[in-house]
Order: structure tokens, then C-alpha cells, then sequence
């Protein structure tokens, strides 16, 4: 779990309710509001994106929060550990080690390399699951920045609707409450929804889209070090460019 996305959402959930006063919140909700805003915000995205992807974001929303990824320490201790094992036994003998790692793309490349593949094939194969992962968080990445710019746009627009039925009966004092809070709620809901919620993520996305791409192109290069038959201080050596350099600590020291 990523404590410092769940945390920053509780905090900001917390701070607004404080601020408006426990006793004051049924006065926020507004079912009319909550469907121009969410209504007009999920609609004009399907009219961007394919409804399979749009129905996705759950999903990939989830992923930003329950984000579980190897450190680049201990993948790089993983990597030397098989390219110690494949000079003292043969690459073959890495082929029941491989089984202990739970890490599908790891485990993917340390096959094809067990099965005799030649270095140019294995990078092509793994360089493709990269760019393809790539493109999927890509895609999830810009349908939350697209609700993020599209829900203080509906938010816009339910306010104008909101004057206009405020407008069109000033006559009648009774109406011009709940008009006057379609017109000021939606604004509040676009608002709270882009800056709180979708844009937010959105860049969280994006920052763990680049860690697990570095994480798997340093996979790559120790997985093809391992295939060439280099000496385990290299691979280390190599991996250890892509940290900065407090983060170094070898295993041979």
C-alpha cells in the first residue's frame, strides 16, 4: 500500500470536512449537483476513450494505492545472486531458482535465456513487454488527467444551469435556494474532484509507470549480462548505474 497517496487523500478529505463543519455536510450533497458533475464528467470521457478502458480506471486508480514493487536493491541482489549461480553451475542450473522469484517479467527472461535464446532475441522480447506496460499505464494516465480536466468543466456547466433555472423563477423566492446550490455545488464537486482526486493520481501514475519501467530495464540488462556469461561484479557494476550512487551497496565488499 502507498502510504503517502492514502494519507494525502485522507488528510484533504478531513481538512475540507473540517472546514465546513460536521453539522453543515447535508447541506453539500446535492443528488443534482452529483449528477452533472460525476454524470457529465464519466459521459464525456467515454466519448474520448473506449468504454472498456474508461471502465477500467477503477482499477487502475487501485493500482496507484495498493502499488507493490521490488526495490531496485533487492533486484539487483536477485540478478547478481542467478549470474553468481550460472557461472559456478551453468545457465541451466538457474532454471529451478528462477521458480523462487516471484516476479513474472524477471522470471520470463531468465527462461528465455535458460532456453538457449540468443541475446538479440531476448532483448527484443523484453524491450516489447516494456513499451507494451509502458502504454498501458500511458493510456490510464491520461483518462485521469482527462477527468481531471473535464470535472470542473461539468462543474462549470451545472453552475450556468443552475442560474439559468435560478433566472427563470425569480419570481418565486422558494426556488431560488436549491437553484442558487446546483449552480454553487457542481463548481465545488469539478473542483474538489480534479484537484483532489483525478489529477492527483494521474501523477502518481505517471511516477509509477517510470519506477517500474526502470525496474524492468534494469532486468533486462542483467538478464542479457547473465545470458553473455559476464562475471557477477560486472552485472553488478552495470545495474548499479542505473541508483544514485548512495543507494550503491555491493555484494562483494
Amino acid at each position: 500500500m502507498d502510504i503517502a497517496t492514502v494519507t494525502g487523500l485522507l488528510a484533504t478529505s478531513v481538512l475540507v470536512v473540517m472546514a465546513i463543519g460536521p453539522g453543515s455536510l447535508g447541506g453539500f450533497i446535492n443528488p443534482p449537483s452529483v449528477m452533472i458533475t460525476v454524470g457529465g464528467t464519466l459521459g464525456a470521457t467515454l466519448v474520448a476513450f473506449p468504454i472498456a478502458e474508461v471502465f477500467g480506471v477503477g482499477k487502475i486508480m487501485r493500482n496507484t494505492v495498493f502499488c507493490k514493487t521490488r526495490s531496485p536493491g533487492e533486484v539487483i541482489r536477485i540478478l547478481v545472486d542467478f549470474s553468481s549461480k550460472a557461472r559456478r553451475d551453468g545457465i541451466l542450473a538457474l532454471e529451478s531458482a528462477v521458480k523462487e522469484v516471484d516476479d513474472a517479467f524477471m522470471t520470463r527472461g531468465i527462461q528465455l535465456a535458460v532456453d538457449g535464446q540468443e541475446p538479440d532475441a531476448i532483448e527484443a522480447i523484453l524491450t516489447t513487454e516494456i513499451e507494451a506496460m509502458r502504454e498501458r499505464h500511458r493510456k490510464g494516465a491520461d483518462i485521469l488527467a482527462t477527468m481531471g480536466a473535464l470535472s470542473p468543466a461539468m462543474g462549470m456547466i451545472g453552475t450556468l444551469v443552475g442560474l439559468v433555472l435560478m433566472l427563470q423563477n425569480m419570481s418565486d423566492p422558494s426556488t431560488i435556494g436549491p437553484a442558487m446550490a446546483v449552480a454553487l455545488l457542481t463548481t465545488f464537486y469539478g473542483a474538489l474532484m480534479a484537484n483532489v482526486v483525478f489529477n492527483p493520481l494521474a501523477t502518481k501514475l505517471r511516477l509509477r509507470s517510470a519506477e517500474e519501467t526502470n525496474l524492468k530495464e534494469m532486468t533486462r540488462e542483467g538478464i542479457l549480462s547473465i545470458a553473455a556469461g559476464d562475471n557477477p561484479r560486472i552485472v553488478e557494476q552495470r545495474l548499479h548505474a542505473h541508483l544514485q550512487p548512495r543507494q550503491r551497496v555491493s555484494q562483494f565488499d
